[in-house]
């Protein structure tokens, strides 16, 4: 099970998480009975508790066939509709060679007219089948990419074969989409009205893609609903712990937080907690700022700055305990570079010694710091992850004050896009 370390946070919270102690435990309460603001919207909690298993069956069944059936499988989202999806499927992907097919491939997600025309490109020649995911089938992005697409494939298969290759993620009653996939035929599944989309990873929207490449959802679903069984018996608990410790330091003064991650896998993982905490906690002028990096890369991008930079960071390092690497460093006869000292080293050993060094060093020049450890990197342990940053979310931004499962924010600059794009009635 993950665990959390806290400890190095003692210089900047000498009375430890104590102060916010009954207070978390009350957001968590609140979390749990669904007595605060946008207690309808938990879902993502009641599925783990109570799971759907012949939904959990369907799920297997159509992603097996895409599996067996497409070279490539276009999944169209934006925002929670693919973040959680690229997350796991990035952390379980290898990083070099194909897995067996399909390859999943992302549209939507933007609006760049060159990125759909490559990728419609790619994808002659091959055996295509598209996930449109989305609860309105009105958001601009994917909406444009699917009207592209579905267009491509009934031009490449012909109607009738074409809507056999689609499946369309959606509200299970209305929408745009809900109402063409009804017209068309397509496989549809529903997109919980009580899971809100940051929350949507371990819903059809993630589950399609991630087992159609080949992972195994069953177990990357179990891992989140262990651990939520879990968090009901236990009430005090890492998430509880993590989200005490942000909440003191932003009490302090403290204003962005940066997610660091040492094993690359893990780096879409960040992109998905940006939306996560940025959507649920920045509400009312409240909320630390989000921020994912990649050490050691980024260390020599921004590591100066988090160095001696403002004093206004915190820092949580989300590590692995066994990275599943062997390779050791190897000799050389003429040292040229000074690095005999590290023969017979694994890189593991020396990643994790780059861990250490950086967390005292951040440490010591000003920066709170805590590290979240994973035992492994597999979809069972991916699912605590998920669950964990989930459940802690809500406990924060109860503590916080705010409704941690709304996104009133987001539609400011839409409406000022669809004014300047002239679409009948904006403002």
């Amino acid at each position: 099970m993950l665990t959390l370390d806290t400890s190095t946070l003692s210089t900047f919270l000498p009375d430890g998480l104590a102060p916010a102690h009954e207070a978390a435990l009350a957001a968590q309460q609140t979390l749990r009975d669904g007595s605060g603001r946008g207690g309808d919207a938990l879902g993502w909690r009641r599925m783990l508790l109570a799971p759907d298993r012949d939904l959990m069956e369907r799920l297997v069944d159509v992603s097996s066939d895409i599996r067996a059936n497409a070279d490539v499988l276009v999944c169209i989202g934006i925002g929670g509709s693919y973040l959680g999806a690229q997350a796991v499927l990035d952390a379980l992907n290898p990083y070099f060679g194909q897995r067996a097919a399909p390859k999943i491939v992302f549209a939507g997600h933007q609006m760049s007219g060159r990125y759909l025309d490559e990728l419609l490109a790619s994808l002659e020649g091959q055996s295509v089948y598209v996930n449109v995911i989305s609860k309105s089938g009105t958001t601009l992005e994917p909406a444009l990419a699917f009207r592209a697409l579905r267009t491509w494939m009934a031009e490449t298969y012909g109607p009738e074969e074409a809507r056999k290759r689609i499946v369309a993620t959606t509200d299970p009653k209305g929408g745009a989409l809900r109402t063409l996939a009804t017209d068309e035929g397509y496989t549809t599944f529903e997109i919980p009205p009580d899971v809100g989309g940051r929350f949507s990873v371990l819903t059809p929207v993630g589950l399609i893609p991630i087992g159609a490449a080949g992972h195994d959802i069953q177990a990357l679903f179990r891992g989140a609903a262990d651990l939520c069984r879990t968090y009901e018996s236990q009430p005090e608990n890492a998430a509880v712990d993590y989200a005490s410790a942000r909440y003191l330091l932003d009490q302090k003064g403290y204003a962005t937080e940066l997610l660091a991650v040492f094993e690359p896998r893990l780096k879409s993982i960040g992109a998905w907690w940006q939306q996560l905490y940025g959507e649920s906690e920045g509400k009312e002028h409240k909320g630390l700022f989000p921020v994912s990096v990649q050490y050691s890369t980024d260390l020599h991008s921004l590591g100066q700055y988090v160095q001696e930079g403002q004093r206004n960071l915190i820092e949580t390092f989300l590590m692995l305990k066994d990275d599943g690497g062997s390779f050791q460093a190897p000799a050389a006869s003429d040292n040229l570079d000074g690095l005999d000292y590290l023969v017979g080293k694994t890189f593991t050993e020396i990643n994790r010694k780059a861990y250490e060094g950086t967390l005292g060093a951040h440490v010591d020049g000003g920066v709170p710091a805590m590290t979240l450890w994973l035992d492994k990197l597999n979809a069972t342990t991916l699912g605590e992850a998920v669950y964990f940053f989930e459940h802690a979310v809500g406990v924060s931004g109860y503590l916080l004050g705010v409704n941690p499962f709304d996104q009133p924010g987001v539609e400011a600059y839409k409406q000022r896009m669809f004014s300047l794009l002239g679409k009948p009635g904006a403002n």
